[in-house]
């Protein structure tokens, strides 16, 4: 018996363009069949001085990569790939890639079932399912700006290049050699495929993004204490220690509670990782 050949993915191209393109003049959006990375590819354009506001998505990803540096890894249809690129000046960087999990998040759920969302955020930048399951994963990379026009909201402060590189499971993958047991879209939702879900997306976290811009990472806040899968378990510290998670700050960072006492934990020091289940009454 023949095969059945997979159809081609019909992208939403330029209905993103459309949403898009009024609140961010000049913005441009490409989908390639494949690359070695969305990220690394704007991040080599910025330092080229190419630093137009761009939405990059690609079908195969064949050297994408996770946060330190793990690799991504997918065929065509298995998952969204992309990486939103613009010129960005904030008063503040911290919390960032936390502001870009909880638009995503609210995009793929936005009307949370009573309780705790699905659709979760385990700090300091994957999306869980379900409190117990991957579902993607989140990379923001900065770099300065080169011959670009000062960011159109910078208010006077110095731009840089941001890139915010996306990865969601659309099809369930395999789970063999992961340590987190991995989720899909079509778990949330089995009508989303990788275009429709990349229209759902895009135009909230460009908004996003221009109000991180304008007032930081403290009003999301309260919208990722609603999501956070961490808040209440025992978790371990990459540099040793442990304690219960607490939330995070107004600048994001992941509040420990330690035998030592309260502890403020950014992502550029350690990272985290759940060590057990949910506390009594937590």
């Amino acid at each position: 018996m023949t095969a059945t050949a997979t159809p081609p993915l019909r992208w939403t191209a330029e209905a993103v363009w459309e949403a898009v393109t009024p609140v961010l003049p000049g913005f441009t959006v490409e989908v390639l069949p494949r690359i070695d990375s969305t990220n690394t590819e704007l991040m080599r354009r910025a330092r080229a001085g190419q630093c137009e506001p761009t939405l990059l998505v690609a079908e195969v990803q064949t050297a994408g990569r996770g946060r330190l540096g793990r690799p991504w890894h997918n065929a065509a249809g298995d998952s969204l790939m992309f990486s939103l690129g613009l010129p960005l000046a904030p008063q503040g960087w911290s919390g960032l890639s936390l502001a870009v999990g909880v638009s995503i998040a609210e995009s793929l759920q936005p009307v949370a079932a009573p309780g705790r969302a699905r659709v979760g955020l385990k700090w300091p930048n994957d999306l869980w399912l379900d409190d117990d399951r991957k579902l993607g994963g989140i990379l923001v990379e900065t770099a300065s700006l080169i011959g670009a026009p000062e960011a159109p909201h910078g208010m006077g402060r110095a731009a840089r290049y941001v890139v915010a590189g996306v990865g969601i499971n659309v099809r369930p993958p395999q789970a063999d050699g992961l340590s987190t047991p991995p989720g899909s879209l079509r778990d949330v939702d089995d009508r989303l495929d990788a275009p429709a879900a990349l229209l759902r997306v895009v135009p909230p976290l460009v908004a996003m993004l221009q109000s991180f811009e304008a007032y930081g990472f403290a009003p999301m806040q309260p919208r990722f204490q609603q999501r956070d899968v961490l808040r209440g378990r025992e978790v371990t510290l990459s540099d040793g220690g442990a304690g219960t998670a607490h939330g995070v700050a107004e600048d994001g960072a992941l509040l420990v509670l330690t035998p030592e006492g309260m502890r403020a934990v950014t992502s550029a020091e350690i990272s985290v990782r759940p060590a057990g289940q949910a506390l009594p009454g937590a």
